[in-house]
Formats: C-alpha cells, sequence, structure tokens
C-alpha cells in the first residue's frame, strides 16, 4: 500500500488550468474586497456635506466597518481551520456582499454604521481563507508571486471605487457606487462549485476521492487507486488553534508580525479613508483628490507585482523591511509637498509601500506557518491589524479636526511604517514547512532502522 504526501505533490506540480482557475475566482473575490476597502473613502466628502457630519463623526463611521472586520477575521479564520476554508469563505463573500449594497440605501448615519459592521464580518473573512486556499494549491516556486497577483485585485478593486466615483456619482449619487458591491451574490453558487476545499481539510477528515481529485487536477501525472495511505504531516494536537502560533518558538514571530499587521493597517485604512479630503485641504479639486487615490492603488500594484517576484528570489522579509521603511519616507515627502507629477510620484511610492506591502507580507505569513494553523495566523493577524486599521480614519479625522499643519498630517501616519520595517526586521528566519516535515520524517527512519534490524 503507496503512501501520498499531498504537500510534496502540490509543491512540486507545474502551474496549469487548475492553478490559474483558482487564481481568477481568488482574483475575482478580492477584488470586491478591494473595491469595499476604498468606497466608503469615495463616497465620504459627498456623506460629510449631505448627512452634516463633522470629521470625527466621519471617521468613526469608516472605522465602524473595521470593528466588524476585526472579529471577522478572528473568527472565521479560526472556524475555517475546523470546518473549512471553502464554507467559510461563500459565507464572508455573501455577508459582505449582501451588506455594503445595503448601505446604498441607507438613509441616515445610523443604518449606514449597523450595515458596515455587518459588512465587516464578512471582509474580514475573507482575506485569510483566500490567501490561505490559494496557499495551499500553489507550486512551492511561485507561491509568494500567486499569492501577490491575487492581491492586486485588492488594488484593482480599490481603483474602481474612485473611477466610479468620478464617472457615476454625479449623476447616480453616492448610492450607486455602494450598490455595485452586490454583484458577487450573482456568483455565489459558480463560485462554491469551482473553488477546491483545503487539502490539509480534506485529508484530516477523510475525503481521500476528493482529496486525490484534486491532486490530479493540481498535476495530472498522478494517479491513485483509491487505497493509498496519505501522510497528513504534522497535525495540530491543540484544541484551541491559536495555541500553536505560540509553539515551536513561534512566539516572537507572532507578536511582531500583528505588530506590523497593525501599523500598516493604520496607514492604508487612514490613507484610503482620508487621501481625497486630505489633497482637497491641501488645494486640490474632488476629481483631482480621487485621483490620488487612483495613484495609490496603481503603485500598489506595480509595486506588489514586481516585489512579490524579488521575495520569491530572495526571501519576503529581505525585501519586505526597506519597502516598509520607503512607505514612511515618501509619506513625509508627499506633506512637505511639489509639482503635481512629484505629488503623484511620491503617492505611487506610498500606495506601493503600504498597500502593495500589506499584499506581500500576507503571502509571507501565509508560508510563514504550516498548514494547519495557516488560517488561524492570518486571521488573528488581520484582526489586530483591523484594530489599527479602525484607529486609521478616527486617527485622521482627529488630526483634521483640530486643524494641524498638512504637513504634520502625513509624518503622523508615516510613523507606523518605521514600526511595522522594525517589527519585521526581528522576525527570526523561519525554514519551509516542507523542510521541517522532511526532517522530521528522517529522523523517523533513522530510528525506525535499528527496529526493523532486530526484527529481521
Amino acid at each position: 500500500m503507496g503512501k501520498i504526501n499531498a504537500a510534496d505533490i502540490i509543491a512540486n506540480s507545474k502551474f496549469n488550468r487548475f492553478h490559474f482557475g483558482l487564481l481568477a475566482w481568488c482574483f475575482f473575490i478580492i477584488l470586491f474586497d478591494g473595491y469595499d476597502l476604498v468606497v466608503y473613502g469615495t463616497a465620504v466628502p459627498v456623506l460629510i456635506k449631505e448627512w452634516g457630519l463633522d470629521t470625527v463623526q466621519a471617521g468613526a463611521m469608516g472605522s465602524y466597518g473595521l470593528f466588524g472586520m476585526m472579529f471577522g477575521a478572528i473568527f472565521f479564520g479560526i472556524l475555517a481551520d475546523r470546518i473549512g476554508r471553502k464554507k467559510v469563505t461563500v459565507i464572508s463573500l455573501f455577508l459582505f456582499s449582501f451588506f455594503t449594497l445595503l448601505c446604498g440605501f441607507a438613509t441616515n448615519p445610523t443604518s449606514f454604521s449597523i450595515y458596515r459592521v455587518l459588512a465587516g464580518l464578512g471582509l474580514g473573512g475573507i482575506m485569510p481563507n483566500i490567501i490561505a486556499l490559494l496557499t495551499d494549491y500553489s507550486p512551492k516556486k511561485m507561491r509568494s508571486m500567486a499569492v501577490s497577483i491575487v492581491l492586486c485585485g485588492y488594488s484593482v478593486g480599490g481603483m474602481l471605487a474612485p473611477i466610479l466615483g468620478i464617472v457615476i456619482m454625479p449623476t447616480l449619487g453616492w448610492e450607486s457606487i455602494f450598490w455595485f458591491a452586490g454583484i458577487p451574490l450573482l456568483f455565489l453558487p459558480l463560485i462554491y462549485k469551482k473553488l477546491p476545499e483545503s487539502a490539509v481539510f480534506l485529508a484530516r477528515t477523510g475525503r481521500k476521492e476528493e482529496l486525490f481529485k484534486n491532486l490530479q487536477k493540481v498535476d495530472p501525472t498522478f494517479t491513485y487507486q483509491g487505497n493509498e495511505q496519505l501522510d497528513v504531516g504534522q497535525e495540530d494536537e491543540s484544541k484551541v488553534p491559536v495555541v500553536g502560533l505560540f509553539k515551536e518558538k513561534r512566539a516572537l514571530s507572532t507578536v511582531m508580525f500583528w505588530v506590523a499587521f497593525f501599523s500598516c493597517l493604520l496607514m492604508v485604512y487612514g490613507l484610503n479613508t482620508w487621501l481625497p479630503k486630505l489633497m482637497i485641504e491641501a488645494g486640490y479639486g474632488l476629481n483631482s483628490s480621487l485621483g490620488f487615490l487612483v495613484t495609490l492603488q496603481g503603485g500598489a500594484i506595480v509595486g506588489t507585482i514586481i516585489i512579490a517576484k524579488l521575495c520569491d528570489k530572495y526571501g519576503s522579509k529581505k525585501m519586505l523591511v526597506p519597502m516598509y521603511a520607503s512607505g514612511a519616507v515618501a509619506l513625509t515627502l508627499l506633506g512637505l509637498g511639489g509639482s503635481t507629477l512629484y505629488i503623484y510620484v511620491l503617492v505611487a511610492i506610498a500606495g506601493a509601500a503600504t498597500i502593495g506591502a500589506q499584499n506581500i507580507v500576507q503571502a509571507y505569513v501565509s508560508q510563514y506557518y504550516p498548514p494547519y494553523i495557516r488560517s488561524t495566523a492570518l486571521g488573528m493577524a488581520s484582526g489586530i491589524g483591523r484594530m489599527g486599521g479602525m484607529m486609521g480614519p478616527l486617527l485622521g479625522g482627529f488630526l483634521l479636526s483640530i486643524t494641524l499643519p498638512i504637513e504634520m498630517n502625513f509624518i503622523i501616519f508615516a510613523i507606523p511604517g518605521l514600526i511595522a520595517a522594525i517589527a519585521l526586521w526581528i522576525v527570526p528566519d523561519k525554514r519551509s514547512y516542507l523542510s521541517v516535515v522532511r526532517e522530521s520524517r528522517e529522523k523517523e527512519d533513522k530510528i525506525d532502522s535499528p527496529l526493523k534490524e532486530v526484527v529481521e
């Protein structure tokens, strides 16, 4: 009776039609996740006028969705390692699409805020599970690139929101850009059919036939008779998955990842909510300010793709530390002003070093932890990060309310970039999960060999 190791088969596979389909569906889902990230920042200048909000109230409304995302990321991240990533992804997609759609029908700040909290629960659950699922099935040589390509959908969606704001908001109103977020609801049945379940979950629950069919799609040369044993590798022995994040000398890494996520998401959500308003304060019109928001997302896309390629070659940590630091420098210079072209370049660099860096650090985390706690690791880091994300809109609203010099606003938002760079620099280098598993097998073989000789 043969023994099959799914992790080895997937790691050594070549990119094919199955991988492309998974990549496309994940990109589609993350696109709307990114759209929701920026849609509120697109509408907030209009909402301030229409509902008579001050900047602190508007900042609080922007944070309500992040409050839901914090709990959604933690709850759904842990749940997915128990009931499967596919189910949790579909549940999360329904929640954020349906309630963001309802935001377009809100008639007052209270109902709008409630819908944002409920949508946030789903948004929090999407990212950890999409990244974990994609990492589960991607060839080893292109895992960072595959995750980063999908996370570019985040920035494409982020660009789409202000573009639609410029094109349709003047005629159809701010409500129209929230209605657009309901499109994924039409694709839910197809997404549930096409997305594969995690290989680790299928192995753990004894669904060998389904796993073998998925492995044949991953590697068409793979064959099976149906009676093979599965080598599932390391299993989670704890009833509380979070405990696994601190085992095997992972405590320092876990805490530093949380600090990096917190700091980076504070910058990301602060900028996406308040960049148009900050640029208006600096003397630009609404459409020009929304153009800066598009540039921010465009910089994130270019930065993500370029740095992801370098991460696969040189390692994620070596790329991410200087990337975070360069974001802090760009934001500081942004507050000092300059020519329009110069400002656009700085905004693009800031996008690459904040949103782009956040995309890549998630790919890094997904490979740093073993598969059986991958969703938990990403969910917890994202949940902690959302606390920083909640502070971003609040901080921006507070800074605008006390009318600091414009350059001070940007400098304050730059400080978390330095903190994130330092946190990732402290993270110890980690061998891949597969190498740890192989070493464990070799040790077992060495122990078994003398026993076999005795028996013989």
